[in-house]
């Protein structure tokens, strides 16, 4: 099941939380930051597609 943009972004939240956090471990924070990274693009290519299907609608209802 693909998650929605929002739930993306929520996580991503979670995942730089932990940088904050007690549990933040200098060995694990390249792994972390490259899945952080991921998601990030992810979540920005998610958003660039939201946003070309709101053109096309525009277009479309600028059409009639």
């Amino acid at each position: 099941m693909k998650k929605k943009i929002n739930e993306k972004i929520e996580e991503l939240n979670e995942r730089v939380e932990w940088f904050y956090g007690e549990d933040f471990k200098l060995e694990e924070a390249s792994e972390k930051y490259q899945a952080a990274t991921k998601l990030a693009k992810e979540i920005e290519a998610d958003l660039k597609d939201l946003k070309n299907e709101i053109k096309v609608i525009e277009e479309d209802f600028s059409k009639e």
